[in-house]
């Protein structure tokens, strides 16, 4: 027993002087030891979204975006600016609704957000989903004439932007969803669960 503790510790001595000899070598090559980098960390700064965004309305009117809308705008991709055209004017086209959602028209669609509150993710709607978020619906979600429609109306306040889901566009609100099948034309809208009409 004796003669194996020994060996043990022999080897275990011989590798630390291995080591030792080898991180103190003089030796120039690419094998020799370098001392370690202290002190260099990576940091990555993220911008703080714009408080304003202005741009040219209908009419060459000037048009100041905030908050969660600017936001939004900020970082849209070049496609969707091209989509979304110029942002419409007047009291209908632009505000806050009396549940906070706050809103801007444009020519081809709308940037929504649930409030007005910093950090808070902004939406846009467009196309065949815009078209059906935008009939008019009774609280259960069938076309009614004398429903509500939009963030006021059954589906609520968008909660994503457009998505493709296999061969689906897909919006998702505060009560349900909408999708849009391109190939087929079709729209389905599902409110609290249950697939209602698309009234288009």
């Amino acid at each position: 027993m004796r003669t194996i503790a020994h060996r043990h510790s022999a080897v275990v001595g011989l590798a630390a002087v291995a080591l030792i000899t080898v991180g103190c070598s003089n030796d120039t090559s690419v094998d020799a030891s370098e001392s370690p980098q202290v002190g260099l960390i990576a940091t990555s700064e993220t911008q703080a979204p714009p408080a304003e965004v202005t741009l040219t309305g209908e009419r060459d009117v000037e048009v100041t975006l905030t908050g969660p809308i600017a936001a939004k705008y900020a970082s849209a991709t070049e496609y969707q600016r091209q989509a979304l055209g110029k942002p419409l004017t007047g009291d209908r086209n632009a505000g806050a609704r009396e549940s906070g959602v706050v809103f801007q028209q444009f020519q081809g669609g709308v940037i929504t957000a649930k409030n007005d509150d910093p950090g808070t993710p902004g939406y846009i709607t467009w196309g065949k989903i815009r078209e059906a978020w935008n009939v008019q619906r009774d609280p259960a979600g069938v076309p009614a004439v004398t429903g509500e429609n939009g963030s006021v109306g059954p589906l609520g306040a968008p909660t994503s932007d457009e998505n493709t889901v296999g061969d689906l566009l897909v919006t998702t609100f505060e009560h349900g969803k909408i999708t849009y099948d391109a190939k087929t034309d079709q729209v389905e809208v599902t409110v609290n669960g249950k697939v209602v009409p698309s009234g288009l």
